[in-house]
């Protein structure tokens, strides 16, 4: 493995690592929604920012196009969205269904990059699809119906962000997240301003370790590794969120997932899984004839 490559997968680990921080963070703290996915996304836009200016100036662009603006908008609602999600699901539940973005990427293919949907992807997006009916029918007496919709839609916003970074070829990836986080910021700083007055000193202690720790420092990680490793690595090694999720959650907050919810993020990742892997391999032999 090459000293890049290696670099890359390490830094793939600890993004996914970061990322599952969200769970139990959101749950810690005493504000609503709209207010903590404004302060996360706007420290994270410093972050963001500062990190585009010292290390990648020469690269960075200032020009505004309608696809680097729609990737950056798909990015902001799948991140809030997802914020939306945990305060409505379990924690559980809001990250396993968003991890349903690689097969909604496998089916927006087909009409926005005019990639063929070959039956692998087919049988994956069913199994997914049966995944999420449990998801549906283990929640409709427990009220979190809304929150798993609202799930299911972040994971099509990344969806949706992957496939607008990939059509926007001239810029660094981390610009359509700087966007999407400043975009995010100013639609939910009425929130903020609403919330000053209930924010305690571990609040603003959490906020920060949120915007820097989950949302800043892993995506900056994350649009680096990807130049570096294969589609199936990024896939294997990210899959590390989904587990590690509901884990930390339980143990800090005792909230816990349903049986059926259980079976089908099983399913879900199962079938995102098996689908990187054959996907792969595919592609391995096509590059082999």
């Amino acid at each position: 493995m090459d000293r890049n490559r290696l670099k890359a997968v390490n830094f793939l680990v600890i993004a996914s690592i970061l990322w599952s921080i969200a769970g139990f963070l959101i749950k810690l703290i005493d504000l609503n929604a709209m207010a903590i996915a404004g302060f996360r996304s706007g420290i994270a836009a410093i972050i963001i920012f500062m990190y585009m200016k010292m290390i990648i100036p020469g690269k960075w662009k200032t020009k505004l196009t309608k696809i680097k603006l729609l990737g950056a908008c798909s990015y902001a609602a799948n991140s809030l969205l997802f914020i939306l999600a945990n305060k409505l699901t379990t924690s559980a539940n809001a990250i396993l269904l968003q991890f349903t973005a690689p097969i909604w990427v496998a089916l927006f293919c087909r009409w926005f990059l005019k990639e063929k949907v070959r039956k692998s992807d087919w049988a994956a997006i069913f199994a997914v699809m049966f995944g999420m009916l449990l998801f549906f029918i283990g929640d409709l007496k427990t009220g979190h119906i809304i929150g798993n919709i609202i799930s299911i839609i972040s994971g099509i916003g990344m969806a949706g962000f992957v496939i607008l970074a990939k059509l926007e070829t001239e810029d660094e990836p981390v610009e359509l997240v700087l966007i999407g986080n400043i975009i995010n910021f100013v639609i939910c700083l009425p929130f903020c301003f609403g919330s000053l007055s209930y924010i305690t000193a571990d609040s603003v202690l959490l906020l920060i370790i949120f915007g820097v720790f989950q949302l800043g420092i892993p995506y900056i990680l994350y649009t680096e590794a990807i130049k570096h490793v294969s589609s199936l690595e990024a896939i294997l090694i990210t899959v590390l969120e989904p587990l590690l999720n509901p884990v930390w959650v339980y143990f800090i907050t005792d909230e816990s997932p349903g049986i059926l919810a259980v079976i089908g993020g099983s399913i879900v990742i199962l079938a995102v899984l098996i689908r990187g892997i054959y996907q792969t391999k595919v592609n391995n032999q096509v590059l082999n004839l």
